[in-house]
């Protein structure tokens, strides 16, 4: 069983923590530990797991990721006024090859999934998501992958996985799950104008950085359509992490960068949330740890909405166009929209439908005045592609 590979979290840790108020989050989480094994998971909302595979980096990392480190900050935050039940698993080491890690983290992923318990993996290296994307097959028929990243990393070659060209495996590998894939946050000078128009011949999203930072908010509904979300820590700006070499002068900041994280906990599709790329640095652990705070937070607060015209929790409104009438959706208890588009019948014999997209108030309004993002029916082309 893949859970035997898992390490338990370090005695280090597990003695600070011995140390920490009654409030601390280390206080209420249920812990993998060399003495007592791995905690009961039936009534378990979230599991931490830690990966510290990095032999796929495009440039060698010169040491280890020291996940105690992040565990340390992360438990060391207050617990927020949360009924969400958490437990720590622990690390997968480096296997005797890099495929061995893949498939160690795959199958642990695929049994937390099947639990309905959502991962949030810590990885060293981005190329992780592989893996975890790999962790849906038989379990979901399409899934909607969303990268919080500076690049797009598909890569020169699609035989080679890395770091900077695991999108490339995800899209030609078999069998072939991805539905869509968004970018949130990508920077165009370091994406090569053919990566650019290959996002736009996929009818894949892409959100700019400058998009996204003039309005937080705007990455809400697209995290509310994912179910699998990789954050790369590069997307951050250096002043934020730590001033390392591998990060830029422009990126989130930290603000914004926990607000992207709260949004992904809170959209109720998101099943797995991983974070990688981290550096070690003081900072770069506190900024981690906190991540994962607001996104535990916002699963915490998660609510399952299912707008229809028969409900009365939902205000419907109708939008003639030159072509096609459009409906759109306000929940009156969260205030989110949602648009209304044709269905999909996938060309390879997997249906799948989203006949509501998540959108804002802004989009309602701008459709008012006839003005129609074309991102609402690049899942209607897809299905006949």
């Amino acid at each position: 069983m893949a859970f035997d590979f898992l390490v338990p979290v370090s005695e280090q840790v597990l003695d600070h923590c011995e140390q920490l108020p009654s409030q601390a989050l280390g206080r209420h989480i249920n812990k993998h530990t060399a003495r007592y094994g791995l905690p009961e998971l039936e009534t378990v909302h979230l599991a931490i797991l830690g990966v510290n595979e990095s032999r796929n980096a495009l440039e060698t990392k010169s040491e280890r990721l020291d996940l105690s480190q992040i565990r340390l900050q992360l438990y060391a935050l207050m617990k927020g006024n949360w009924n969400t039940s958490i437990v720590d698993l622990g690390d997968i080491e480096e296997g005797n090859s890099i495929a061995d890690t893949y498939f160690v983290v795959k199958e642990v992923v695929a049994q937390l999934l099947k639990d309905n318990i959502v991962p949030v993996v810590i990885g060293a290296t981005q190329d992780i998501t592989y893996a975890t994307y790999r962790a849906f097959d038989g379990l979901k028929e399409m899934v909607n992958l969303v990268a919080i990243d500076s690049r797009f990393d598909f890569g020169m070659d699609e035989n080679i996985i890395s770091t900077h060209s695991y999108m490339s495996k995800i899209i030609t590998d078999k069998p072939n799950n991805l539905f869509n894939f968004s970018n949130i946050g990508y920077q165009s000078y370091f994406n090569s104008q053919e990566e650019i128009d290959l996002m736009d011949r996929l009818f894949f999203d892409a959100y700019r950085l400058g998009e996204i930072i003039s309005d937080i908010s705007l990455a809400e509904p697209v995290l509310r359509n994912a179910n699998l979300v990789s954050m790369d820590a590069r997307a951050i700006r250096s002043a934020d992490i730590g001033y390392s070499d591998s990060f830029s002068p422009n990126g989130f900041t930290g603000r914004e960068i926990c607000a992207i994280a709260r949004y992904a906990g809170i959209s109720e599709k998101v099943s797995v949330f991983g974070i990688y790329e981290i550096e070690n640095s003081n900072q770069s652990f506190q900024l981690m740890a906190q991540i994962i705070w607001y996104f535990i937070e916002g699963v915490n607060f998660r609510i399952v909405e299912e707008p229809t015209s028969e409900s009365n929790d939902f205000s419907k409104y109708t939008v003639p166009t030159e072509d096609r009438s459009l409906v759109f959706f306000k929940s009156h208890l969260t205030e989110r929209w949602w648009v209304e588009v044709p269905s999909v019948l996938s060309s390879h014999t997997k249906i799948y439908s989203p006949a509501l997209l998540p959108c804002t108030k802004a989009d309602y309004l701008e459709a008012c005045n006839q003005n129609i993002p074309e991102r609402w029916f690049k899942a209607y082309k897809k299905g006949f592609n």
